[in-house]
């Protein structure tokens, strides 16, 4: 695999910075620590400009090429956080905050991204300006979003953005990408539904919403299976029920929870307007009320069609074409990565991480053996990306 041989002689610096991330693991918006490495270490690479507090506490900095002739600007953009997990790793680097642990690798995401605005900062081989971008808050507090409400994207005259994520059970040294939808769109909904309460020996004289909670969950699966095209993907699960106090009395009122997922914004729509049509109607056929809250989440991330095949491309040039999936299945996860994709063209792509364990598990890790990959995968599509004249 032809990765760089200047990034192979500093990975175990990459590794080492990773590490670090990784014992100090921060969450949500309160990655101050991270944030400060980063903000350190571009200043040390001599990054052009460093602009701290985007998106609350996300860092950007500008590296400058040879020349800017084209005008253009590429973003790389890398997230931070941790999760709040105990970690049961067992590694040397173990986190020492606890409850919180870098469950889901960014915290070699970053390091990656870190090598290679240290590469970038010493070469300068390309005409116009990377954006190497450092997001807070992807595990559900929507960092993405902040940062692009804060002028991500015209501040710094991005054109196209690129992200990468890490992926369990896919052998180090491949990639994966596809056009279109990768990773899902993360809905919630919550249900609630009033009947008639009473005494439980006297069901016949209530209307019962745990038995009406009970049918609607079996019911609702019917909005996938017997409405959404089976060539398209859809998720409707319910993840929390809540009813009643005492094992005597029939309650008043039930109310569920659950997610939506899903990869096409026309079945998102479809599910949604479903949801607030059927439950009511379904309740009533059992006399009660019932109303919903639907609350959509990030949007589906989508690859667009230039930009998934020049991702592809430079994967290529660092793994192989042979070790390059271009029609990887999509993640019914979500990625608040999407709203920068939805500002402007670009794509995502999977990293693999080997026979690790799954995201968000108590005893993952980063594999340090992908670092040279990932890296290199930057470095080689900012330069391709933004090319020197002849």
């Amino acid at each position: 695999m032809p990765v760089l041989n200047r990034i192979a002689e500093f990975q175990a610096e990459i590794a080492g910075w990773r590490h670090d991330f990784h014992t100090h693991p921060e969450i949500l918006f309160d990655v101050q620590r991270t944030a400060g490495k980063v903000e350190a270490l571009l200043a040390e690479f001599g990054c052009d400009e460093i602009v701290t507090g985007m998106g609350r506490t996300g860092v950007v900095g500008i590296i400058k090429g040879r020349t800017n002739t084209s005008g253009r600007t590429i973003g790389l953009r890398a997230d931070m956080d941790a999760l709040p997990i105990t970690e049961k790793t067992g590694a040397p680097y173990a986190s020492k905050t606890p409850g919180n642990m870098h469950a889901c690798g960014h915290d070699g995401h970053t390091a990656m991204l870190l090598g290679a605005a240290k590469y970038l900062a010493e070469t300068r081989n390309f005409d116009g300006q990377i954006a190497v971008i450092f997001q807070p808050a992807e595990e559900g507090g929507g960092g993405g979003r902040e940062m692009v409400a804060d002028g991500l994207m015209d501040r710094f005259g991005i054109d196209e953005v690129y992200g990468m994520h890490n992926w369990p059970g896919m052998p180090v040294g491949q990639f994966g990408i596809r056009e279109g939808g990768i990773m899902a769109a993360t809905d919630r909904f919550s249900i609630d539904i009033e009947g008639l309460g009473g005494h439980a020996a006297r069901p016949h004289t209530t209307i019962d919403p745990v038995v009406i909670a009970a049918q609607l969950i079996g019911a609702l699966q019917t909005l996938v299976s017997r409405n959404v095209d089976p060539l398209k993907s859809a998720v409707v699960s319910v993840t929390v029920m809540e009813a009643g106090e005492a094992d005597n009395v029939i309650a008043r009122t039930a109310r569920l929870k659950g997610t939506v997922r899903t990869l096409d914004s026309d079945v998102q729509d479809f599910i949604e307007n479903k949801l607030n049509t059927f439950v009511p109607e379904f309740a009533a056929a059992f006399g009660a009320k019932a109303s919903v809250n639907y609350l959509r989440g990030y949007p589906v991330t989508v690859n667009t069609p230039r930009e998934t095949q020049f991702a592809a491309t430079i994967a290529g040039e660092i793994a192989g074409v042979d070790r390059v999936d271009t029609d990887v299945a999509p993640s019914m996860g979500g990625e608040d990565f999407s709203f920068m994709l939805e500002q402007r063209p670009g794509a995502y792509i999977f990293l693999g991480n080997g026979d690790s364990s799954e995201l968000h598990t108590d005893n993952y890790d980063f594999n340090d053996d992908a670092i040279p990959l990932g890296t290199s995968y930057w470095v080689r599509l900012a330069e391709r990306a933004l090319p020197l004249s002849a």
